[in-house]
């Protein structure tokens, strides 16, 4: 059972105190003093919440002894009560004293009752305050530390050296390129296809030079008007326009001391190009509806999919803002242009996606690894890891075959190493099997002997050329047998 407040009434009259105690001993534990010195013996030998003293004792008034109260045990919530009129004496002393709140007799058993119940819950609310200081101090070093573990953490996920790349590959040199250029603090513009990797590389950058510990915020200048992405940016004051109900900070001082990625910024306006060449020159800018400037110190990295200089040549991008931008430009390679770099790529894509996913398995097929290293990948990485993904929740076994791949990639695949294969005959009378095989296998809904027939093989003498070259029956849960 939760104990009850305590509370101690002091007053000369017995019939005060007893009046007091009925009043209030179903919701306190009460204790009561006719002077200052014998409440002062109840104060060092009880913990004491509360206090309620009459103004007028022999020997020490009220609130001389709730000055003392307050020295002695300054948690105790102090409380005054007068039957004269002696309230400016008594506001005067109520600073010194820090009284909580004054009463007048005769006073009313709700009201007294309402006004105690409220300093008891000040009193605890203090006590828990105090406590919660205590274990933020004690766990400051903890907390500082877990948040400099997590900072570490993330640089380390995008550093550069992470960036995946096989020797030969194009990648090698933007990657020498951002670990020479990230520390300084000049504008750096990335240019490449869609799905290239961009962000993934501003991020890099941003993590790699010395505003790391600072935001890196993100903004796709390509998914919003002119009007909406200057309110984005550089945000509006209350009333600029209808619907701006509060002032809202933009993303330029929400980056402040960091870093802002301008995403797809050749899809921009020649109006809103002039605004932000304004910032990017005089580091500073107006919120929408404001009428003051506002400083900021960002670094902007900026991505387009655009070529750029073509754009300035037609009018339809200013050169000044261009040259502001491309201080030290980055062209990332098309992954069809680094297809050494795909096997690592598909494998590491694989793992971190097969981890999201709850999927365990062994990784690919070598014919599987072949078709992904032929095909063009129109959309880059970001093609081949949704098709990674698609294939992981196609799955039953524990390798990715080719005929989870996509029609379209593994035929685009299986004929361009048919074509052009490492292996000599062997790797393309190989391929041309596997293709075949997969082939009949989904035609056949998995069924050996069905596909064995077919094929003019006996089923184990299909059994062992599947396992030979990698190609796992379509549809095979664990457990099932084969048919």
């Amino acid at each position: 059972m939760t104990p009850l407040p305590t509370v101690l009434v002091i007053d000369d009259e017995v019939r005060s105190q007893e009046a007091l105690r009925r009043t209030l001993e179903e919701d306190f534990e009460v204790f009561t003093a006719s002077s200052a010195a014998e409440a002062r013996g109840i104060m060092e030998g009880q913990s004491i919440q509360v206090v309620l003293t009459d103004q007028r004792m022999p020997e020490v008034s009220g609130v001389e002894f709730l000055k003392e109260v307050r020295r002695a045990w300054p948690d105790t919530v102090r409380i005054i009560i007068s039957g004269y009129t002696d309230s400016e004496d008594i506001i005067a002393g109520i600073n010194e004293a820090g009284i909580y709140q004054y009463l007048l007799k005769p006073w009313h058993p709700e009201q007294l009752l309402l006004t105690l119940k409220r300093a008891a819950e000040l009193h605890k609310l203090q006590q828990e305050n105090c406590q919660l200081a205590v274990e933020l101090r004690a766990a400051e070093p903890v907390l500082r530390g877990r948040v400099e573990a997590s900072r570490a953490r993330v640089k380390q996920a995008f550093a550069v050296g992470n960036v995946v790349r096989a020797p030969g590959s194009p990648m090698n040199e933007v990657c020498d390129l951002v670990a020479r250029a990230a520390r300084f603090d000049v504008a750096i513009l990335l240019t490449g296809e869609s799905g290239t990797g961009k962000e993934l590389l501003a991020r890099a950058i941003h993590y790699a030079s010395g505003r790391a510990d600072k935001p890196f915020v993100v903004e796709n200048c390509g998914a919003l008007p002119d009007t909406l992405l200057e309110s984005e940016l550089f945000g509006h004051k209350r009333g600029a326009f209808t619907g701006a109900f509060e002032d809202r900070v933009g993303l330029f001082q929400q980056a402040h001391g960091g870093t802002l990625f301008l995403d797809e910024i050749g899809e921009t306006t020649p109006a809103f190009q002039v605004k932000l060449l304004r910032v990017l020159q005089e580091g500073e800018f107006r919120p929408v509806g404001g009428s003051r400037p506002v400083s900021v110190d960002v670094r902007v990295l900026a991505a387009t999919n655009r070529d750029l200089e073509a754009e300035v040549k037609a009018g339809r991008f200013r050169e000044d803002l261009f040259y502001r931008l491309a201080t030290v430009p980055m062209r990332l390679p098309a992954l069809r242009e680094r297809p050494m770099d795909i096997p690592a790529l598909a494998k590491a894509i694989l793992a971190k996606t097969g981890a999201a996913l709850g999927r365990r398995v062994e990784g690919f097929a070598p014919a599987t690894l072949d078709c992904l290293a032929a095909y063009g990948w129109p959309g880059n990485v970001r093609e081949l890891q949704n098709e990674i993904q698609r294939m992981l929740v196609l799955s039953d076994g524990t390798t990715l075959t080719p005929e989870l791949l996509a029609p379209h990639i593994r035929q685009s695949g299986l004929a361009e190493a048919l074509e052009h294969s490492a292996g000599g005959l062997r790797g393309r009378v190989d391929a041309l099997e596997i293709s075949l095989l997969a082939e009949a296998l989904e035609r056949n809904r998995g069924n050996l002997s069905k596909t064995a027939r077919e094929l003019g093989l006996s089923r184990l003498g299909l059994a062992k050329k599947m396992q030979r070259l990698g190609v796992e029956r379509p549809g095979k849960g664990k457990g099932e047998a084969d048919v």
